[in-house]
């Protein structure tokens, strides 16, 4: 029985993946899901495709008996169900949902924002939970009086999963989800009465909050065929941090998935940011609470899937590549993918995505180059921000993982920008790795941070080049570029 299941919910897809007692993947599956918009800017998943497609995956994928279940999210999108019969009472909001952006300015304006901030180590932003929950209670027939009623209860995708898994049995979540809703104290680890009362969302509706590894009840074997106990929990860049190993202080890991979020431990010290990054909870541990700066990134590898699908000028992803080595370098293109608004630094949810520096010669070499450029240079924002708001007395070495590592050439162009070392692990799959661990180590089949950190294993470290000079002029380029993007608001 030395095999632990992580099951990974994206923003996309449904995955599922067995690791064994080394923390190998031996078998998985995935299955993609509707993205739905209803209106520009907003950006909703249908719960019940979420769940068929979780259980789905999760059949493929158990080919062994196995000791626990692990659960990795995607972070900030938030389920409304009834309590009795467990039916979502409108569909699941998700992170990059921008519909409460009028809501969070009338906030601001009201100057709640630096106490929000104090308590959550969040900015007012659409991209959080709270303004989404509240929107659902009030735009939802009858929702708000059932909610009053105690009737109603909500969660992040990991909460909304275990509810289910459990026929109901267990509510929670753990420390990492709750932190990013914007209702939850990261200083006393509690839920905050005064956050609740500013967004109008009532504490019966809240589920319990745990240690990252801890016991979350145990799946109903009619549901996945087993009953297994469900002992690690994390929202997904909190699981890649583990995955990664970061677990000493000044470790930096970068996702790059459908957005981008980039996270620096910074210990028991929770680093109230200066530069418009956030202050979050890392992962928790017999009650132990490890802190992080985070930046991240709305649009990483959505903005390739923008050229496939959007664009039509790519099949495939790895196109991206060959295209970019062929671009022409007298060009100066610069894509600016706010597609729904930009996030760290600049958390500007009303501007909009916009293209630079096109001639009669562009195409779609020089695009994907710019594209794949879009994501480096928001890096660099990020680690530029940081920089800024810690210094960690340490050399910079960023450990990544997501999709888009797979391509060399924006690995060595964002070690080359951010003149620090860029290590690419053995496996890559380091979200559902970080679950598994999580749950693996609650069951102790694995072993505790320090031995599993010895044994991360490199792929392959890309090192700057030194062409300081051209990097420079184009990193200008770029910041100018996204200076008149936010002036333009459609």
């Amino acid at each position: 029985m030395s095999f632990v299941l992580a099951i990974d919910q994206g923003t996309t897809s449904s995955r599922a993946i067995l690791f064994d007692g080394d923390l190998k993947p031996v078998s998985k599956g995935q299955k993609e899901f509707t993205q739905i918009f209803p209106k520009a800017g907003w950006v909703e998943h249908d719960p019940e495709e979420i769940w068929s497609s979780t259980v789905e995956v999760c059949k493929e994928a158990l080919t062994e008996k196995t000791m626990a279940v692990g659960i990795t999210n995607q972070r900030e999108t938030i389920v409304v169900w009834d309590r009795e019969t467990g039916a979502p009472i409108y569909n699941a909001i998700v992170w990059q949902d921008r519909r409460t952006a009028d809501y969070c300015k009338v906030l601001k304006e009201a100057g709640h924002e630096a106490g929000i901030s104090a308590k959550t180590g969040l900015l007012l932003d659409p991209y959080f939970s709270a303004t989404k929950i509240n929107w659902i209670l009030d735009n939802v027939d009858g929702a708000r009086a059932k909610a009053d009623a105690e009737q109603l209860l909500c969660g992040t995708i990991d909460c909304f999963l275990i509810w289910r898994l459990t026929s109901g049995a267990v509510h929670a979540t753990d420390a990492t989800n709750a932190s990013r809703t914007m209702l939850y104290n990261i200083h006393t680890g509690k839920w905050d009465d005064t956050l609740l009362e500013l967004f109008d969302v009532p504490r019966s509706m809240l589920p319990d909050v745990k240690d990252s590894s801890d016991d979350f009840g145990t799946t109903d074997a009619e549901i996945i065929g087993d009953a297994i106990p469900i002992r690690g929990v994390a929202g997904d860049q909190q699981a890649a941090v583990v995955g990664q190993a970061c677990f000493d202080v000044g470790m930096m890991k970068s996702t790059y998935g459908t957005g981008c979020f980039a996270l620096l431990n910074t210990g028991a010290t929770a680093v109230a940011s200066q530069n418009r990054l956030l202050t979050t909870i890392a992962y928790q541990l017999n009650g132990k609470t490890t802190y992080a700066l985070e930046g991240s990134i709305f649009i990483a590898g959505a903005v390739v899937q923008w050229l496939r699908d959007g664009l039509q000028i790519i099949d495939d992803a790895g196109e991206t590549q060959a295209l970019t080595e062929e671009a022409d370098p007298e060009q100066s293109v610069i894509v600016v993918p706010a597609f729904t608004g930009l996030g760290a630094p600049y958390w500007d949810a009303e501007c909009r995505g916009a293209v630079y520096g096109l001639t009669r010669n562009s195409g779609p070499k020089e695009l994907s180059k710019a594209a794949l450029q879009s994501v480096v240079f928001q890096t660099r924002d990020l680690l530029e921000a940081m920089r800024k708001d810690w210094d960690w007395g340490g050399d910079t070495v960023l450990r990544v993982d997501g999709g888009m590592t797979a391509s060399d050439w924006t690995m060595q162009y964002l070690s080359d920008q951010l003149s620090a070392p860029v290590d690419r692990p053995e496996v890559t799959e380091t979200t559902a790795k970080g679950a598994a661990y999580l749950a693996g180590l609650a069951v102790d089949l694995y072993p505790g941070p320090a031995d599993f950190q010895k044994a991360w294993q490199l792929e392959k470290r890309f090192e700057p080049s030194g062409e300081s000079g051209a990097l420079s002029d184009s990193y200008s380029l770029w910041l100018n570029a996204v200076q008149l993007t936010m002036q333009f608001k459609p």
